[in-house]
């Protein structure tokens, strides 16, 4: 995409949140899973290992028909795991004049300010709530508690946007 699309993508949305400590502790997930999965792989088929002047036996695993095949395919579980983590580095949370965006795992899915009642944040529970009429909602990943400030911040913005866009509707009927 180029810069000229991204800054007009950019432009349209007062409020762009996303989830500061879920992003810094699923890279680290991420990282140490896979460097526990390349460590298992690598000593998978390994009797002696040798670290710093020292070695390590293992004895004999029993085990005699652990081929190249085997060890990568453990590296590569690992890999697919990391990336089911990194999963957690998506949520976002937008707002603009058209509505507002809510990106949780997969999707992103898009409201306009009709449908919105409000932005709640549960009694039990980890992440803000994005509420509906009749007591729907849908969890809003990228506004969590672990955040602390920086989550009521985005709270309080995203009631300032909507009271505006909301009061400028109703003005315009």
């Amino acid at each position: 995409m180029s810069e000229a699309v991204a800054d007009d993508e950019r432009s349209q949305w007062d409020l762009v949140y996303r989830p500061r400590r879920l992003i810094i502790w699923s890279c680290v997930a991420a990282v140490v899973v896979v460097a526990i999965h390349a460590t298992f792989g690598y000593l998978l088929n390994k009797a002696n290992f040798a670290l710093f002047g020292h070695v390590f036996n293992f004895g004999d695993n029993g085990v005699r028909n652990i081929g190249d095949t085997d060890q990568w395919s453990i590296l590569l579980i690992g890999v697919l795991e990391a990336g089911a983590i990194l999963l957690l580095t998506r949520p976002r949370l937008r707002v603009g004049s058209r509505g507002v965006g809510v990106r949780n795992l997969i999707g992103e899915r898009f409201f306009d300010w009709d449908e919105i009642v409000g932005i709640s944040y549960p009694e039990k529970g980890w992440s803000a709530w994005l509420e509906f009429p009749m007591d729907e909602h849908i969890p809003v990943l990228a506004v969590r508690s672990a955040d602390g400030e920086a989550a009521v911040a985005a709270m309080e913005s995203f009631r300032d946007l909507q009271q505006r866009y909301t009061s400028a509707r109703v003005d315009d009927a």
